[in-house]
């Protein structure tokens, strides 16, 4: 899992004002560079080559830049209301921090900058002769690379804020995310045991999500104060001022219950970076709007299904059931449950689709598929969920050829 500092570093680079203002420095300073590298290039050069031109190319560069970056921004917030309206708008949050858009943006905001203060600079004088030659080939740099960002927003714009785009965006951040846990299944902390009745319940005292939970700092308290802790929750559990979230086997004092409360924090809104049970979520989430009677789009369900499938036979298969290191023995931390996973995703789509043969059969072929697992939970659940989806689908389908259709499927 992602520590409270990671978290937060990488919450920062992903705001679309960070990622622009670096590259506006760097064009700043591209731009100034001529003027004390100009001592390194030979008298005279700079005629021949015919770097007297700068300020003519300069000048193209800046009104251009000054357009496709008005254009860049305009497609993109165009983008993030048709993912809203589209998709939902739990997805335009992860649009939004898509570094490949925020890079074109930032790169024609970088080149609008540099050409601005090349044009100062040259107004000024301060560049000679030897400084404008190397300012010559700074702008021959720029132009080559704004030339292979343009081609490559190109193609990125045509795509940008589609459903399609869209569902591979959310599930390339779900499996990064199950990533992380599946290889850290318990946090560092040991097994769950069964909390004792004269456990201290500690609360939060917040109406937000559990946003990160640092272990490590827990442990060090309890190991500090001879104490056992149990944790009640996880990254993305909504919280409450009657919900417990830790258990203390001890007996802490005031002071010690404050520390580790503190070990927590908490957001407003979920995050997939740290629970991975969110990007399901969102995921089925983009499903429900595809079957509602407005859209009425089976094709982006079955879409989904298969997305969603991948996901967890890639979880069963990294181990989300094996073993893991225990690192920090005084803490006992609960595994994300495969059941909890398929009825984030798999019981809406179920409800919502029940009325549609065609995403039905999809949901038997998947759960199927699921059931083969060697994690024996995933296995399970989708045989649970196969006939919960089922009996769904057999009340909402009025035509027998189309309920004989499934069980067979079912069945096979």
């Amino acid at each position: 899992m992602l520590t409270r500092w990671k978290l937060a570093l990488g919450r920062l680079t992903k705001r679309m004002w960070f990622r622009s203002t670096l590259y506006g420095a760097l064009g700043i300073i591209t731009a100034l560079a001529g003027a004390f590298l100009k001592f390194l290039i030979p008298t005279g050069l700079a005629t021949r080559i015919g770097a007297d031109s700068v300020g003519n190319i300069l000048g193209i560069l800046a009104a251009s830049m000054l357009t496709v970056t008005t254009f860049s921004l305009s497609t993109m917030v165009s983008a993030y209301g048709s993912a809203s309206s589209s998709a939902t708008p739990r997805a335009a949050r992860l649009l939004i921090e898509d570094t490949r858009a925020q890079g074109a943006l930032a790169t024609f905001i970088g080149a609008f900058l540099f050409s601005i203060v090349g044009l100062i600079a040259l107004s000024t004088g301060i560049y000679g002769d030897s400084g404008r030659l190397v300012l010559f080939g700074a702008t021959i740099a720029v132009i080559i690379v704004i030339t292979v960002t343009l081609l490559r927003a190109i193609e990125q714009f045509s795509r940008f804020g589609r459903v399609g785009e869209t569902v591979d965006l959310v599930e390339r951040a779900t499996r990064e995310s199950m990533k992380r846990r599946s290889e850290d299944p318990r946090l560092g902390g040991a097994p769950v045991v069964p909390v004792p009745e004269d456990a201290l319940q500690l609360f939060g005292g917040h109406v937000a999500y559990v946003e990160h939970i640092d272990v490590e700092r827990i442990n060090a308290i309890a190991e500090e104060h001879d104490l056992r802790v149990h944790l009640l929750c996880q990254p993305g559990t909504f919280a409450t001022p009657d919900r417990p979230l830790l258990a203390v086997e001890g007996a802490p004092v005031h002071d010690v219950c404050n520390q580790m409360m503190a070990s927590m924090s908490f957001s407003d809104a979920r995050g997939i970076d740290n629970d991975p049970r969110y990007g399901l979520v969102v995921l089925s989430e983009i499903a429900q709007r595809a079957m509602s009677p407005a859209v009425n789009d089976p094709g982006t369900c079955i879409d989904v299904i298969g997305t969603c499938v991948r996901l967890l036979c890639a979880w069963s298969e990294r181990g989300g059931k094996g073993g893991a290191e225990v690192r920090y023995s005084r803490v006992h931390v609960p595994r994300l449950e495969a059941k909890d996973m398929f009825e984030d995703v798999f019981a809406p789509i179920a409800r919502d689709a029940a009325g549609s043969l065609e995403v039905n059969i999809r949901l038997q072929k998947a759960f199927s598929a699921l059931a083969q697992s060697d994690d024996e939970t995933v296995a399970l659940a989708a045989r649970n969920h196969a006939g919960y989806s089922l009996l769904r689908a057999m009340d909402a389908l009025h035509f027998e050829n189309d309920r004989a259709a499934l069980r067979a499927v079912a069945l096979r």
